[in-house]
């Protein structure tokens, strides 16, 4: 067997006749489920490879129940295969798991991985059935190499045809995917104070290869109300809703270029109307398609902005046509090591250079040793071009209900945990009770 293997499938079809070459010179067949042999007794545990899953969406209960012939252990550094699963969410609403296999110890230099598409109308338990076969399958050119090999028999599923029908079919929606969302509604009342909010709203989006689109219409309101002895009650009414759209074009495997516009009103932040319209470019040092892997990406954007305001604002405007550009940069690492996630932007207004912005945030996940994480994150941004702040002094009622924007040149959060884990290597044992 080669000690090097590396291969990307798109889809189901590719991925079953991949592996048939990839095991054929083990065992013929397609598709393979593992089942018990005829003679009792067990295999030693020295024969059986130990398993280590890295996912973030997967049901680690499911898995070692319905895969039971390997050892699962807690930590990558004690196993002989570390399993490393991502995936990212498809145009029409699936999701796109990529498996990396990364052989060690044993089969230290053997690593491979591939793509596999899980349809958006799949239930939970369809998935999670889904995922263990394709983990069972990307698994046995480890697994054949081991004792384990005798327990395994061949279930081959012919169809009748020498070939998988056409891929792709006539779509009458033309990669159109719709959601409406309407029944995001909280009520929350007591004796003394009144909570409501609700969110509604539509989106449209259409995916291929070569286009990413966008229209998004959204309708967001609060009322809180306070009652006080004696005292009139204090009200607050916060509304947003709008309008975000995108087109974005494919160019290559480095560079896109899209449009760009949003309108907004909302009265916290005093603006009646909002309109903005920014063209954009993106490159990609690494290409679109690892990047569920890693990432390193640069946007620059810019464009005009119409701004119509509640009130006359601290720099005595109450409307205004705006032009700004804006630069950004982020990087993203998922690893067997630990992730990675951070960026940087910048933009200010081209009338007034000093009216200017830049945040930057991040965070990092390191497995520092054996059982042992370390956990960082943070942002940081300088505010310096609140345009919309309206002129006059804020009620207390306005500011404790936030029903007004304050005046800040930063905002800083951050936080960071340390987390260890330790005792048996093992973790086979599967107890669902309460």
């Amino acid at each position: 067997m080669k000690k090097y293997l590396s291969a990307t499938f798109r889809n189901k079809y590719a991925y079953n006749a991949a592996f048939a070459g990839l095991l054929f010179l083990m065992i013929p067949a397609q598709i393979l489920t593992a089942q018990e042999a005829d003679q009792p007794g067990t295999v030693e545990i020295q024969g059986i490879p130990s398993f280590y899953i890295d996912c973030n969406r997967c049901d680690y209960n499911h898995i070692r129940r319905e895969i039971p012939y390997v050892n699962y252990v807690r930590d990558p550094q004690q196993a002989d295969i570390h399993l490393f699963i991502t995936d990212q969410q498809t145009g029409d609403g699936g999701r796109e798991y990529e498996f990396s296999f990364i052989g060690r110890e044993q089969f230290s230099g053997i690593n491979y991985s591939f793509k596999h598409l899980i349809n958006r109308n799949s239930t939970w338990a369809e998935t999670r059935d889904e995922l263990n076969r394709v983990i069972q399958k990307g698994a046995l050119p480890f697994v054949m190499q081991t004792p384990l090999a005798s327990r395994f028999a061949v279930d081959y599923v012919h169809d009748g045809e020498t070939e998988p029908a056409s891929l792709r079919e006539e779509d009458p929606w033309k990669y159109w995917v719709f959601e409406i969302y309407a029944g995001s509604i909280s009520l929350e009342m007591e004796s003394n104070q009144t909570e409501f909010d609700s969110r509604g709203g539509f989106y449209a989006d259409k995916v291929t290869e070569d286009w990413k689109m966008r229209f998004r219409p959204y309708f967001n309101y609060t009322f809180d109300e306070i009652r006080r002895t004696d005292e009139d009650p204090v009200t607050s009414t916060i509304h947003r809703y709008g309008l975000d759209t995108y087109a974005i074009r494919s160019i290559g495997g480095h560079w896109s270029a899209g449009l760009f516009g949003s309108y907004i009103s909302r009265n916290d932040q005093n603006i009646r109307h909002e309109v903005q319209v920014h063209p954009g470019i993106e490159y990609s040092i690494y290409p679109y398609e690892v990047a569920t892997r890693k990432e390193i990406t640069f946007v620059y954007q810019a464009g005009y902005t119409f701004a119509d305001y509640y009130e006359e604002t601290i720099f005595e405007q109450t409307r205004e046509h705006l032009l700004s550009h804006e630069l950004s940069a982020s990087v993203g690492v998922e690893q067997p090591w630990g992730s990675i996630n951070g960026g940087l932007t910048g933009s200010h207004y081209l009338h007034d250079l000093e009216k200017r912005s830049a945040e930057f945030f991040g965070r990092i996940s390191v497995r520092l040793l054996e059982g042992l994480s370390l956990n960082f994150s943070a942002s940081f941004e300088m505010i310096h071009d609140q345009l919309s702040l309206p002129a006059g002094d804020a009620s207390l009622e306005d500011v404790l209900l936030r029903q007004r924007q304050l005046a800040t040149e930063y905002d800083l959060n951050g936080s960071i945990s340390l987390s260890y884990t330790f005792g048996s290597d093992f973790a086979n044992i599967v107890n669902t009770r309460f």
